[in-house]
């Protein structure tokens, strides 16, 4: 019982400090033996390998991005794209650029730490 009461306490722990992520689809990430933690993003794009774009739970297309991003106070917003390991080079940069005609300038590229 003391092992199911550990288990429960640690696994709580990890999602309280985002270390398992309770939302997104995206599962397969590009790795990088450089990678390093961000805070919590006000805005997930996510990129999925067919070339779908997601944001707030919902399909989106890159004017949909730009206009999301206008919405809210694009100086202090922070962006984290999130593509699988599937994306193109040129998928990110369509993002990026949506992103970027909205008015944020505070642009992370998600992935998964690496063993070097």
């Amino acid at each position: 019982m003391i092992d199911i009461m550990l288990f429960l306490l640690v696994f709580f722990a990890m999602l309280t400090l985002r270390m398992i992520p309770t939302t997104g689809h995206v599962s397969k990430l590009p790795g990088s033996t450089t990678a390093s933690a961000l805070p919590p993003p006000k805005l997930l794009v996510e990129i999925h390998s067919g070339g779908e774009l997601f944001a707030e739970g919902k399909t989106v297309t890159a004017a949909q991005i730009s206009d999301l991003v206008r919405s809210r106070d694009a100086a202090k917003l922070t962006v984290t794209v999130a593509g699988s390991e599937d994306a193109s080079l040129q998928q990110v940069m369509t993002v990026i650029d949506a992103v970027r005609s909205g008015g944020a300038t505070q642009i992370g590229l998600a992935a998964r730490q690496t063993p070097k």
